[in-house]
């Protein structure tokens, strides 16, 4: 299996918080990517090259900041010929330690198992101010994905399964990434390049599931980090194996 970090973020808000902030104690932070946003003793995207490179998980990590989600798989795929199961990771995305990656690895292999078009996503359950922030997914008995709100209010949905850039995808579904940027040539460069519009158009054509997490680190501003940075200082139980 390849894994490919998505390391295209820049957060605009965090970095229009650090310049307003008076204190002068997050300057550091200023010009900063959020890939290598300092989170407890190592950068994020180090969280993963770290718990991706101990449990073996994956033979090779592309990291991509090219802008455009779906253009940088694509662009993977194509240029690095991968022919393998995928697994895409958002270069600002951190989990709460409940979060495992062999669990995860070994659920999509059950799918696998059953039918090769499976592919599996991650959710957590949002609260209902929230739904308007994210993607939320629509969910059977089987914890399969019928159909996914972009952002929707909370009165639009009884659901609250909020799904963070988390992705593994079998390898049939790659050439679909072609297909998907053919038929939105022609659209905006949201609807044809955000991570979750791919995901929404995929399940129509091929199965996804679900695999729930308790939550995530959304470092969107600055409380927030202040907020993720003290989890991984003060509170992360067993760092050694964080994420594994």
């Amino acid at each position: 299996m390849k894994a490919v970090i998505l390391a295209a973020g820049y957060g605009t808000r965090l970095q229009r918080d650090v310049e307003n902030e008076t204190t002068g104690n997050f300057r550091h932070l200023g010009g900063i990517a959020k890939p290598l946003l300092p989170i407890g003793p190592c950068a994020l995207i180090s969280h993963w090259v770290l718990a991706l490179t101990k449990t073996g998980c994956v033979d090779t990590i592309y990291v991509v900041d090219r802008h455009g989600a779906v253009a940088c798989l694509q662009l993977t795929v194509k240029l690095c010929a991968v022919d393998d199961n995928l697994l895409v990771i958002g270069g600002d995305t951190l989990f709460k330690e409940d979060f495992s990656l062999r669990k995860f690895t070994a659920h999509f292999f059950d799918l696998q198992n059953k039918n090769k078009e499976s592919n599996l996503v991650l959710s957590y359950q949002c609260k209902d101010e929230e739904t308007s922030k994210y993607g939320i997914l629509e969910l059977d008995e089987d914890l399969k994905v019928q159909s996914m709100k972009e952002k929707p209010l909370s009165s639009d949905t009884d659901s609250r399964n909020a799904c963070p850039c988390f992705y593994l995808f079998s390898r049939t579904t790659l050439p679909f990434l072609d297909t998907f940027l053919d038929e939105k040539k022609n659209a905006s460069i949201e609807e044809r390049d955000a991570p979750g519009t791919f995901l929404s158009w995929l399940i129509l054509r091929r199965p996804v599931y679900v695999h729930m997490i308790s939550g995530r680190f959304d470092v969107g501003n600055l409380p927030s980090y202040i907020e993720c940075d003290k989890y991984f200082k003060d509170q992360l139980q067993n760092p050694t194996v964080y994420l594994m």
